[in-house]
């Protein structure tokens, strides 16, 4: 696949519910970025699979992918507690990552003509997808914080959910995605970090066009 350096690309890691995706929208729609949010992918296939359990296979997941769209990626199925989950154990699987990298790699490197460049939130963005971004960002928050901002976000789904069920599924989560043996969640040295525990969106937005900015200046 031809690669090309003449747009920005921005690469972003983060455990489950760090407020990585968030921001990362904010970046795409300041700087004109094409935005693709990679774990959702991965719910997406889950999400497949849960609904269509008996014609799930590499030949019918193909097919699927193929005609996955961005704007697809929004579905509100997609973040419920048993997709989440589904997902983190499908991500593990070595011909479902080859087929999702495919996909995610040239969103990176050939997004559509009319943005400035891309931007991809995920586990393994910053030393296997995108190995060369521009810039590269790793945003974390505590526990507790992360648990707390998913709870809210599902609750306006699912009004019966609970605090705690939300906590135990991120602890697995984050000990699934830090200690899984393929593309593992992790820090790489030339990322900055950004912790959100005590930050609001604005702030976090802020801190990161402060970067980006006095980098594009030089």
């Amino acid at each position: 696949m031809k690669k090309t350096k003449k747009f920005l690309k921005i690469a972003i890691d983060s455990p489950a519910a760090a407020g990585a995706g968030t921001l990362a929208k904010s970046i795409s729609k300041h700087y004109n970025l094409y935005y693709l949010d990679t774990g959702k992918i991965y719910r997406m296939i889950a999400y497949l699979k849960i609904k269509f359990p008996k014609k799930f296979n590499q030949n019918f997941l193909k097919k699927k992918i193929s005609l996955i769209k961005v704007k697809n990626l929004s579905n509100k199925n997609l973040l419920s507690d048993e997709v989440g989950t589904e997902a983190s154990i499908i991500s593990k699987n070595k011909n479902i990552r080859k087929l999702v990298h495919s996909f995610q790699v040239n969103c990176a490197y050939n997004p559509p003509k009319n943005f400035n460049g891309s931007c991809l939130d995920g586990r393994d963005i910053t030393y296997k997808i995108v190995p060369d971004a521009d810039f590269k960002f790793f945003i974390t928050a505590n526990l507790k914080t992360r648990a707390h901002r998913r709870y809210k976000e599902l609750k306006k789904i699912n009004k019966k959910i609970l605090y705690k069920n939300v906590l135990k599924s991120i602890k697995k989560r984050d000990k699934s995605d830090f200690n899984r043996k393929i593309s593992p969640l992790k820090k790489t040295k030339d990322s900055v970090l950004l912790n959100t525990t005590k930050l609001n969106k604005r702030a976090c937005f802020l801190k990161i066009k402060k970067i980006i900015d006095r980098k594009l200046k030089t």
